[in-house]
């Protein structure tokens, strides 16, 4: 199965120096293809390509996104035949309509063994506003239809300019995952694994709640081959992947995990829900800061109960904070960048406005 990874941008907003990235730090061991549009930013050199082993297969008929759909598909036909590759990327040209893009992949690989693994945005946080202003269309269905949308040079910002970016665009994309973090502090791998949606905090954080609730459970049931509870046909709704809706300084899309217990001689509740809560955000937080909100949410009559938390933010030094959070016992440490800043917490009964506010900066 061959995966195809869509990499779309603006002129001059970075694409080939992420591409660059992903080929050295990410890919090095895979077989790629990496497909160029003659109409792009003027193109990785042939030294670089040679030393990593990648063919470029130059396309001479033009943009892919308008009237030359078939014969981009002869191409893409052509280059599964030659190379047999493990992964393609597409760099479209920097006016292309990512939509395009996606549907004349879709089109030219119907019959094929092939899947249309990611499609990407690559979009300067220092000219997002003036790119909405002035190109419109073409520039809004990039950030429409990306499952991540990297933002380069976030470094050149302030926090407010760069929350305003993230603003204008959620705005477009509520879904995406936003990587704002400066691309000198990431491994290529980190970027990638985001992409792939292999990243996913809360999936994690809901699988170690409900190992923990499991493994209680078993010591608590111990009953005999006669036993006719029914305790033993307990399940939960499988947590499910899932996209997230991403709002800066908001709590994105919450997704609600139902856990039923059955009853016995009255030792259960009926019905217990588990929820989760979460943000991203690129602000910085310092230590303190983090260690009073982790001490904050032992008040269960203000937050609900929350019976796990986890995170990692920027830090005022430059560094990064990692935070783990179990009731009346946290633990805070130094760790590597990731792509944003990310918190989520679950448990049941969950007051999301009160846990917004305090999370908030």
């Amino acid at each position: 199965m061959t995966k195809i990874d869509i990499v779309s941008g603006f002129l001059g907003a970075g694409k080939t120096t992420l591409i660059k990235k992903l080929l050295k730090e990410a890919l090095a061991d895979t077989k790629v293809v990496l497909i160029e549009n003659e109409f792009g930013e003027i193109g990785i050199d042939g030294g670089f390509l040679k030393e990593a082993g990648i063919e470029i297969k130059e396309m001479n008929s033009g943009c892919i996104c308008c009237s030359l759909v078939g014969d981009f598909g002869t191409s893409l036909r052509e280059v599964l035949d030659t190379y047999e590759p493990e992964r393609i990327l597409i760099e479209p040209s920097g006016v292309g309509k990512l939509s395009d893009v996606m549907k004349a992949v879709q089109d030219a690989m119907a019959d094929r063994e092939v899947e249309l693994n990611s499609a990407v945005a690559v979009v300067d946080a220092c000219k997002c506003k003036m790119y909405i202003k002035n190109f419109g269309e073409f520039f809004v269905n990039q950030i429409e239809h990306a499952g991540t949308i990297v933002l380069s040079r976030t470094d050149k910002l302030s926090e407010e300019k760069l929350a305003a970016c993230l603003e204008m665009i959620r705005e477009h994309n509520e879904k995406a995952t936003i990587i704002t973090t400066p691309w000198d502090a990431l491994e290529g791998r980190d970027i990638l694994e985001t992409i792939e949606g292999a990243k996913d905090l809360e999936a994690e954080l809901m699988r170690e709640v409900m190992a923990h609730h499991e493994e209680h459970e078993h010591h608590h049931h111990e009953h005999g081959p006669d036993c006719t509870c029914g305790c033993h046909e307990h399940h939960h709704d499988e947590h499910e992947e899932h996209e997230h809706h991403h709002h800066e300084h908001e709590e994105h899309e919450h997704h609600h995990h139902g856990h039923e217990e059955h009853e016995h001689h009255h030792h259960h509740h009926a019905d217990e829900i588990f929820t989760s809560w979460g943000l991203e955000t690129p602000a910085v937080y310092e230590k303190e800061e983090i260690e009073h909100i982790l001490a904050e949410l032992d008040k269960e009559e203000v937050y609900g109960i929350v019976l796990r938390a986890k995170g990692m933010v920027p830090a005022s030094n430059g560094g990064w904070i990692y935070f783990d959070y179990v009731p009346e016992e946290s633990n805070v440490r130094e760790g590597n960048p990731d792509v944003t800043g990310k918190f989520c917490v679950i448990g049941s009964k969950l007051n999301e406005d009160k846990l917004a506010e305090l999370f908030k900066k």
